[in-house]
């Protein structure tokens, strides 16, 4: 009975989950916002042809310019979860995510869309270190703390499905939504689907600002700023003897987590319309109703994609308390992903939407999967000096400036004159891309330390 009382949690834990868990619901919805709406609006803003070297410029430059500014800010966000707490910084880079996305629906130039998506991503870098951090801190006790940090970042692929559904929804009802000339910002289709999906990016800083001032701080990391014990973060400290090869090994086993997301999976709306089945589904359409039919299909995949994310979290979740090796348990979703991701996005990307739809499910079950490891991973191999400033090197610079250059990878290798072929070219560049970054990560697993305890270190 006594363990049952210590395993429930408290009204308080129970908020901490929840603002949590909102964080990284929303952390990937705003990142899976991009692949959804990047079609539709460069060919409004820009009016290049997908598959132009104008477009697939452009399509790089959204992929990769904010994920390089949001992995420089996020370095500098880690440093500051170590200085200033892991609360205050949680709370504000979620309002900086969460204003820039709805302000990012206003959008007259392709200019202006890049830079509001560079502050997106800055307040979605610094959040997931910042929340890392606070819960590992808040739970101490390992087993309960594996559990929370599972269970919590599965959310972030249920915020990839409710993007997927809001893009649906807003391809549905976008005419019968304020016109975005009502707020007084004069654009060519006032009425599009993308502007809205990226508004409502605006949902998480509503409960926030509500619930922040419940919210404690981590007690270990105030407990030592109060006692004067708290040594200052330091970025050369990271490559210390003892810390060098976690440092190394983690940043590189990210970049390729992160790197399948972003080369592979987040170019699957881009294929949609080469399938056999979507080119039957718009013929004889007017060229607005068509895009609309591939919008459509694009979030279903995405869902679909999704729900397997959030099945590997899952699993994840439940075997991080099983499997005492980390190693092993990284590599259950490193080997098949192998053998799945060339299958999916060389043969079922190409050929079938009803493949697609099986394919992409297993791909996101891999590849999500991983990015939940690292959650519960990296607290363990850092001190609490060091836990933000440590966990954001491998995040940001591993996974948001280094994986994130996959998708500018994809995007350049893709350009084609052929315009009826780009969807398959694309395609098939993303399984080149995809299988090389598991092979690289599976490789470097061979090299991940072990965490020496099941404590935090301190």
């Amino acid at each position: 009975m006594q363990t049952s009382t210590q395993d429930r949690l408290t009204p308080t834990e129970w908020l901490i989950c929840f603002i949590a868990s909102v964080g990284f619901a929303f952390d990937i919805y705003e990142i899976l916002m991009l692949p959804l709406v990047v079609r539709p609006a460069l060919l409004e803003l820009v009016g290049a042809a997908p598959g132009s070297p104008e477009f697939q410029m452009w399509v790089g430059r959204l992929f990769y310019i904010p994920a390089f500014a949001g992995g420089i800010f996020g370095l500098l966000g880690g440093y500051l979860t170590d200085r200033l707490g892991r609360r205050r910084v949680l709370t504000y880079s979620i309002l900086i995510y969460a204003v820039s996305a709805f302000a990012s629906g206003f959008a007259t130039s392709i200019e202006m869309l890049l830079v509001l998506r560079c502050l997106v991503f800055v307040g979605v870098c610094v959040e997931f270190v910042a929340a890392v951090a606070w819960l590992a801190e808040l739970f101490p006790e390992p087993a309960r703390r594996e559990r929370v940090l599972g269970y919590t970042q599965a959310f972030s692929s249920i915020g990839g499905l409710l993007v997927a559904v809001a893009n649906g929804l807003a391809v549905t009802y976008a005419a019968s939504l304020p016109a975005i000339a009502a707020f007084g910002i004069e654009v060519p289709n006032p009425h599009a689907p993308w502007r809205y999906t990226l508004m409502s990016g605006v949902i998480p800083a509503i409960p926030l600002i509500l619930i922040r001032p419940f919210l404690p701080e981590s007690p270990i990391w105030k407990q030592k700023k109060m006692a004067g014990t708290l040594k200052r973060p330091s970025i050369a400290a990271l490559f210390s003897p003892e810390l060098r090869r976690t440092t190394i090994v983690t940043t590189v086993m990210f970049a390729m987590s992160y790197g399948a997301a972003f080369g592979a999976l987040q170019q699957t709306p881009q294929m949609i319309p080469g399938l056999p089945q979507v080119r039957e589904a718009v013929q004889g359409l007017s060229p607005q109703q068509a895009r609309a039919v591939e919008q459509q299909t694009a979030a279903n995949v995405t869902k679909v994609q999704e729900i397997g994310g959030l099945v590997g979290r899952l699993v994840l979740a439940a075997l991080a308390g099983v499997l005492v090796s980390r190693r092993r348990l990284i590599r259950i979703f490193q080997v098949p992903g192998l053998i799945v991701m060339p299958l999916v996005f060389g043969v079922a990307a190409v050929a079938s939407l009803p493949m697609l739809y099986v394919g992409i499910f297993f791909a996101g079950l891999l590849t999500v999967g991983q990015f939940s490891f690292w959650g519960n991973y990296l607290p363990r191999v850092y001190p609490v000096h060091l836990r933000g400033t440590g966990e954001s090197f491998a995040a940001n610079i591993g996974g948001r400036l280094i994986g994130t250059s996959f998708a500018w990878v994809t995007a350049s290798l893709a350009v084609t004159s052929d315009r009826a072929n780009a969807p398959a070219r694309v395609a098939m560049v993303a399984a080149a891309v995809g299988f090389s970054v598991y092979l690289v990560g599976f490789i470097a697993s061979f090299w991940l330390p072990e965490p020496g305890e099941e404590g935090l270190p301190e």
